[in-house]
C-alpha cells in the first residue's frame, strides 16, 4: 500500500528561490532639432566654407573694380557671389564627410564629426550636401550668370567625385585636390565679369579666359600643396589609421616631403607677384612688397625643413602657410581699393 504522496516544492525542484534582475536597455533619446541643426552646420565645415567665400570675394572685388555698376546691380551680384559660393562649398564639404564617414571614424582628428558620432544620419547628410550644392549653383546662375555657376559646379564635382575617392589611392590626391580648392576666386571673378552680358560669349567664355583670374587660381593652387603636406606630416599616423595615401606616410625621414614643400613654396614667390603684371592698373608696390615678404618668409620656413625636420619646425611651416594666404589676399584687395580712391 502506497503512502500519502506529496508534490515537490519549488525549492526541491529548482533550488532556493533567488531574485533575478533583468536589465532592460534604456531607450536612447532622439537628438533634438537644435542638436541636429548644429550637427548639420558642423557638417559643412564652417571655417573652410568661410575661407572659400572670402577667396571668391577677392576675385569678385578685383574683377568688379572699373566695371560699370549701379548700386543695386553691384549689391545683388556681390550678395549672390558670397551666398552662392558659400552654399556650394557647404554642400561639397557635407558630401565629402558623407563619403568619408567610415574613415573619419578611424582617425583621432575626425572621429568627433557628426557622422562618426551618429549625431546625424548618413541619408540626412547626403540630402543636406546635395541640397546645398544644387542651391548654391542655382543662386550663382540666377544672380551672377552662367560662368560663375558652371565653375562652382565643376568645383563640387572635382572635389567630391575625383579628389575624395583618390585620397586612399594615391599621394597625388594632394595636387588633384588643390584644383577645386583654387577655383573659388575664379567663381568670384566670373560673377563680377559676366553680369549684364548679352551674348553667350560674354556671359560664359569671356569671363573665363581672363589671365588675371587664373593668376589668382595659381596662387591658391601653389599655396595649397605645402599647406596640405604640412598637415599630413603632422598627422601622418592618423592619416594611416584612416587608410589615406599621403606623401609623408611613405617618407619616414621627411626628406622628400620637405623637398616637395620647398619647391612649391619657392614657386609661390613669383606666382604671388604675377597679379602685379596682369592687374597693373590695380596693384603696385604695396601689394608686391607684402606678397614678396610673406611668400619669402613661407619659403624660408619650408626650406628649413630640409635641415630640421622635427615636428616643431613642421608646425612653424604650417603656421606660416595659414598666415600667408589671408594677408596676401587682404593686401591685394587693399592695394586695389587704394588705387581706386587715389585715382
Amino acid at each position: 500500500m502506497l503512502g500519502h504522496a506529496t508534490l515537490p516544492t519549488h525549492s526541491e525542484l529548482f533550488g532556493p528561490a533567488t531574485s533575478v534582475a533583468v536589465a532592460i536597455p534604456a531607450r536612447r533619446a532622439l537628438p533634438s532639432f537644435r542638436d541636429q541643426a548644429a550637427a548639420a552646420y558642423e557638417l559643412t565645415k564652417p571655417r573652410i566654407t568661410r575661407m572659400v567665400a572670402v577667396t571668391a570675394g577677392v576675385g569678385f572685388t578685383l574683377a568688379a573694380i572699373g566695371r560699370p555698376w549701379t548700386g543695386l546691380s553691384l549689391a545683388t551680384a556681390a550678395f549672390g557671389c558670397i551666398l552662392g559660393t558659400g552654399l556650394s562649398a557647404s554642400g561639397a564639404n557635407a558630401l565629402n564627410q558623407w563619403f568619408e564617414r567610415d574613415r573619419d571614424a578611424l582617425m583621432h582628428r575626425t572621429r568627433t564629426r557628426p557622422l562618426p558620432e551618429n549625431r546625424l544620419s548618413a541619408p540626412a547628410a547626403l540630402s543636406i550636401g546635395l541640397a546645398l550644392g544644387i542651391l548654391g549653383v542655382l543662386v550663382l546662375w540666377a544672380l551672377c550668370g552662367p560662368a560663375a555657376a558652371l565653375v562652382s559646379a565643376a568645383t563640387i564635382i572635382l572635389y567630391v567625385l575625383l579628389y575624395t575617392p583618390l585620397k586612399p589611392v594615391t599621394a597625388l590626391n594632394t595636387l588633384v585636390g588643390a584644383v577645386p580648392g583654387a577655383l573659388p576666386p575664379v567663381v568670384g571673378w566670373a560673377a563680377a565679369w559676366s553680369v549684364g552680358a548679352t551674348t553667350p560669349w560674354s556671359a560664359i567664355v569671356h569671363p573665363l579666359i581672363q589671365p588675371a583670374a587664373w593668376s589668382l587660381f595659381l596662387i591658391m593652387l601653389v599655396w595649397q600643396v605645402p599647406h596640405v603636406l604640412a598637415i599630413a606630416w603632422m598627422h601622418r599616423e592618423d592619416y594611416a589609421r584612416g587608410g589615406y595615401r599621403m606623401l609623408p606616410m611613405t617618407d619616414p625621414t621627411g626628406r622628400a616631403t620637405a623637398l616637395t614643400m620647398s619647391v612649391w613654396a619657392v614657386t609661390l614667390i613669383p606666382v604671388s607677384l604675377a597679379p602685379v603684371l596682369l592687374l597693373s592698373d590695380q596693384l603696385g608696390w604695396l601689394y608686391a612688397t607684402i606678397a614678396l615678404l610673406l611668400s619669402g618668409g613661407f619659403a624660408l620656413m619650408c626650406l628649413r625643413l630640409l635641415r630640421y625636420s622635427d615636428r616643431t619646425q613642421v608646425r612653424m611651416a604650417f603656421f606660416a602657410s595659414i598666415i600667408h594666404l589671408p594677408l596676401v589676399l587682404m593686401a591685394m584687395v587693399a592695394d586695389a581699393l587704394l588705387h581706386v580712391w587715389l585715382i
